[in-house]
C-alpha cells in the first residue's frame, strides 16, 4: 500500500467504526479507583476527565497528568501502567484525561491537529482546564506538576510541555513524538514511520514559539524501545535534540550509565539538577516498560502496549518528577480498617488495540527477558500491610484463558 493510498485511508478513518478490532468492548469501563469530573471548564476539547485522589493527600502535593494511547482508556492505562498505585504509596494525585470517539475514531488525541495543539484552543485547552480544576479542589502544588503519556499520549505531552509550559515542572515521554512536526495526516504518517531529522534550532523554535514563555523550562524524561515499528525509535532522538536547544544544553550526553540493564543518557544544567535524560529500551517493541521498582515493587499488569521489560517506566518517571522521596503513610484510624481489595473483571478490562500504522504496515512482535537487575542497596522495607490478593497474578490469569494474552 502507497503513502498516498494511507493517507486517503485516514481521511476516512473518522468515519470507520470499531476500527480498533476491538470495538465497544475495548473501550468498556474498568473497575477502578479513578472518578469522572463533569464540570471542569467550557472543555473546549470534548475530553473527559478522570481522577485519583489518595486518602489522607498531603498539603500542597504533587499532581501528575497521565494519557493514554490509542484505542485504550483512562482506567484501562492507569491499570497498566501502574499510576495509582504509585500514587496511593507516594502520596500525589492523578490526573486522567480521556478521548472520545466522537472526536478520535480510535480514540487517539489529535496531537498534530492545529485546532487541538494550540495555548487556549481544543484539547490541549481542556486539559488545562482540568489541571486547574484539580489545583482548585486539592490546594495542590503549582511548582510540582507533571505531564506523561504513551504514544500519541506522548506526543500530546509534547504538546503539554510545549503550549504551557510554565505550568509543568517536567514530563517524560514515552514511544512519541516533538512537539510541532505535523499539522495533517500525511505529516503525522511521515514522523511515525520515518523521523526526518531537523535542525535542533528549528525543533527549539517551535516550542519557543508556542507560548510567550522565556524560561524556566520543564525537565524531560524520554522512553523509547529500540525495535519500536509504530512510532520510529528516532523520534526519542528529535524529542531530546528539541528540548536540548530549548534549554541551551549540548548534543553530547553528560552522562550515560545503565539503568536495569539499560543506557539511560543525562544532561544536566548549571546547578547541577538533572533537566534531559533518555532511556533507550534495547529490543522492545512499541509501549510502556513494565518492570519490578524500588524494594522489588511491581507497578502495572502487562497487556497490548504494556510490555514487561525488567524497567518501572512509571516508578523512575516518578522518581524523575522528584515523587518517590517520602512513602506515604496512613494515619492509625486508617490502619485499623482494612478493605477488601476491588478484583477488576477480565471481561472488562479495557486492551489497546493495534494502532493505525501498526495495521497499515507489518509489525514483528519481539519477546524481551528481563536483564538481571544490579545488585543495589535495599531500601528499608515498608511497614508490613495485610495480605492483599495478587491483582495483577488474577488479571494475567484470567486474559490468558481468555485468550487475550500469551
Amino acid at each position: 500500500m502507497s503513502l498516498a493510498q494511507n493517507v486517503e485511508f485516514m481521511r476516512q478513518f473518522s468515519k470507520l467504526s470499531g476500527f480498533n478490532g476491538l470495538g465497544a468492548y475495548g473501550r468498556t469501563a474498568v473497575p477502578s479507583p479513578l472518578v469522572e469530573i463533569n464540570e471542569f471548564g467550557t472543555n473546549p476539547g470534548a475530553l473527559k476527565m478522570f481522577a485519583f485522589v489518595p486518602e489522607h493527600l498531603p498539603s500542597a502535593s504533587a499532581l501528575v497528568v497521565v494519557l493514554h494511547g490509542c484505542g485504550q482508556t483512562a482506567a484501562g492505562y492507569n491499570l497498566g501502567a501502574g499510576w495509582s498505585t504509585l500514587a496511593k504509596r507516594y502520596g500525589f494525585a492523578l490526573l486522567l484525561p480521556e478521548q472520545q470517539a466522537s472526536n478520535n475514531a480510535n480514540t487517539c488525541f489529535n496531537w498534530f491537529s492545529p485546532g487541538d495543539i494550540a495555548r487556549g484552543r481544543g484539547e490541549a485547552a481542556s486539559i488545562r482546564q482540568m489541571i486547574a480544576r484539580m489545583v482548585a479542589d486539592h490546594k495542590i502544588d503549582a511548582r510540582r506538576i507533571f505531564v506523561t503519556g504513551l504514544s500519541a499520549g506522548g506526543a500530546m505531552t509534547s504538546v503539554m510541555l510545549a503550549t504551557y509550559p510554565e505550568v509543568f515542572a517536567g514530563g517524560a515521554v514515552i514511544a512519541g513524538l516533538p512537539f510541532g512536526i505535523a499539522s495533517n495526516v500525511r505529516e503525522a504518517l511521515s514522523g511515525m514511520m520515518q523521523s526526518p531529522s531537523r535542525p535542533a534550532h528549528e525543533l527549539g523554535d517551535l516550542v519557543r514559539k508556542a507560548s510567550k514563555h522565556k524560561g524556566p523550562w520543564p525537565k524531560l524524561s524520554v522512553w523509547h524501545g529500540s525495535a519500536d515499528r509504530t512510532v520510529n525509535p528516532g523520534n526519542a532522538d528529535e524529542i531530546v535534540k528539541q528540548w536540548l536547544d530549548v534549554h541551551g544544553l549540548p548534543s553530547a550526553p553528560m552522562s550515560t550509565a545503565d539503568v536495569d540493564g539499560y543506557p539511560r543518557d543525562v544532561w544536566w544544567n548549571a546547578d547541577g539538577e538533572t533537566v534531559v535524560e533518555s532511556y533507550t529500551i534495547t529490543n522492545m517493541a512499541h509501549g510502556t516498560p513494565l518492570g519490578l521498582a524500588g524494594a522489588d515493587e511491581a507497578y502495572g499488569v502487562e497487556g497490548a502496549f504494556l510490555i514487561e521489560a525488567g524497567i518501572s517506566s512509571s516508578y523512575h518517571i516518578a522518581n524523575f518528577f522528584g515523587l518517590t522521596e517520602r512513602v506515604s503513610q496512613p494515619n492509625a484510624a486508617a490502619r485499623q480498617s482494612v478493605k477488601t481489595p476491588t478484583i477488576p473483571s477480565a471481561a472488562t478490562v479495557s486492551l489497546q488495540s493495534p494502532d493505525l500504522v501498526a495495521t497499515l504496515w507489518p509489525r514483528t512482535t519481539l519477546v524481551h527477558h528481563a536483564k538481571p537487575r544490579e545488585n543495589k542497596p535495599r531500601e528499608a522495607a515498608p511497614a508490613r500491610e495485610p495480605k492483599r490478593i495478587d491483582v495483577s497474578a488474577v488479571i494475567t490469569r484470567a486474559l490468558t484463558a481468555a485468550g487475550l494474552m500469551k
